[in-house]
C-alpha cells in the first residue's frame, strides 16, 4: 500500500460569492425576496421543494463556473 499525501493544512477561506449573486438566485429561483434576516420566523424560514434547490444550486454552480472562467481569462 502507498502511503497518502498530507493535506495542505492551508487556512485561507474560499473566496465569498457576490451578495447580488446570491440574491439574485435566491429571488428568481426560489421565489425568496431577501437573504437578509428579518427577525420574524415566516419571513426567515421558507418551505422550498427539491426540485426547486436543485434549479438554484445549479444556478449557483454556473455562476462559478462564469466567474472562474472570466478570472481565467484576465
Amino acid at each position: 500500500m502507498t502511503p497518502r499525501k498530507p493535506r495542505s493544512t492551508s487556512t485561507a477561506k474560499p473566496a465569498r460569492a457576490p451578495e447580488a449573486t446570491l440574491e439574485r438566485i435566491a429571488r428568481e429561483t426560489l421565489n425568496i425576496d431577501t437573504l437578509k434576516t428579518r427577525k420574524s420566523d415566516s419571513l426567515d424560514f421558507h418551505d422550498v421543494s427539491v426540485w426547486r434547490l436543485k434549479d438554484a444550486l445549479e444556478a449557483a454552480f454556473q455562476a462559478g463556473l462564469s466567474a472562474a472562467s472570466n478570472t481565467r481569462s484576465k
